[in-house]
């Protein structure tokens, strides 16, 4: 594990969600303790979410705490008993369109819950705090690839508001009060154990069980798609890399991926765009399938392209993901075959 700052102790929210296991596994195989904080809500299928857990529970170094994060007191408790030097905080509501039909469920876990963690770093010193963020930040803009420095203030949907919020609101923390905070954009994140939410999920499993696949927008959609364990190896190497207040930072022209605070932004993507169609072409190959298309209309809150500029992520960690789209997908629905036993 490639680190600046040696770590022994992570508190990890979201931790049987599909980011959260994958890192949570990885900072136990380098024999780090990790404490995972969870509510499981049901926002897709709690057993899934149940059966990563169970991956992690007998390992060593690992604890369970079950918590809403947007409750104060038990995120309090938690801090004060396990003491951690690094918090990953990984639990949100996700989904764009989710977030057209209960947007209350948004402003309780994305920005209820982050005000939470942030006020337990505040009380509870550490070392360190990485956040999710998302690719949908950048919502309106037309400028690729996307980068960090440029400004991110149209968001298109209520998720990519909070996303900016918990973004905003970790700069304020960090210049109230030095908490040095890293914020990570993630570019559509894929691979085994994945959200069935997801589109991939979703075709894969509508492929295999012979059913139509919804497709929205084919001809004019991309994205920037990421495995997961790219992002797992990101994630990972920052931890151990708090930012320091930028000394260059000019006010008169602030820079919105950096402060005179101890704050940082970063994009995590594949910086190599896959047209939609292409995606399905290649989710069929591993399936051994053609899909049945039902072509339907972008959907609110959309953006028809996503392209991460991933260069200061590199210089900062001398890694950026990489992986295939081919080889990530076989992965995924090896998986998928596997754990549905299909």
């Amino acid at each position: 594990m490639d680190r600046d700052r040696p770590f022994e102790r992570v508190l990890l929210t979201g931790a049987a969600g599909f980011v959260g296991f994958h890192v949570t596994q990885a900072l136990l195989d380098a024999g780090v303790t990790v404490l995972g904080l969870d509510n499981l809500t049901p926002y897709y299928d709690p057993a899934l979410k149940q059966a990563r857990l169970d991956r992690l529970l007998p390992r060593n170094g690992f604890s369970f705490e079950p918590t809403d994060i947007a409750d104060y007191d038990a995120v309090q408790a938690a801090f004060a008993g396990f003491r951690p030097q690094v918090v990953i905080h990984l639990a949100a509501q996700a989904g764009v369109r989710y977030s057209l039909e209960n947007p209350r469920a948004y402003a309780s876990a994305n920005l209820d819950g982050f005000l939470s963690i942030l006020e337990a770093c505040r009380h509870n010193p550490v070392d360190h705090l990485v956040y999710a963020s998302s690719s949908s930040v950048y919502g309106a803009n037309a400028k690729v690839p996307f980068s960090e420095h440029d400004g991110a203030d149209h968001p298109v949907s209520l998720y990519a508001a909070t996303k900016r919020a918990n973004e905003l609101m970790a700069h304020s923390y960090s210049h109230l009060y030095g908490i040095p905070t890293t914020g990570l954009r993630f570019f559509t994140v894929y691979g085994p154990w994945g959200r069935p939410d997801m589109a991939y999920f979703k075709f894969t499993k509508a492929i295999l069980e012979g059913r139509p696949i919804d497709v929205y927008a084919e001809a004019g959609m991309s994205r920037d798609f990421t495995y997961v364990d790219d992002i797992r190896e990101a994630i990972v190497r920052l931890a151990g890399r708090p930012p320091a207040p930028d000394p260059d930072f000019d006010p008169a022209r602030p820079d919105p991926a950096t402060a005179a605070a101890p704050f940082r932004l970063y994009n995590i993507g594949n910086h190599t765009p896959v047209r939609l169609d292409r995606f399905i072409a290649v989710v069929e190959a591993a399936c051994g399938r053609k899909a049945i298309k039902r072509h339907l209309p972008a959907q609110p809150g959309d953006v028809p392209a996503t392209y991460a500029d991933v260069s200061d992520l590199a210089a900062r960690v001398g890694f950026s993901p990489d992986t295939p789209i081919e080889h990530g997908i076989a992965r995924f629905v090896d998986w998928y075959r596997s754990f549905y036993k299909v």
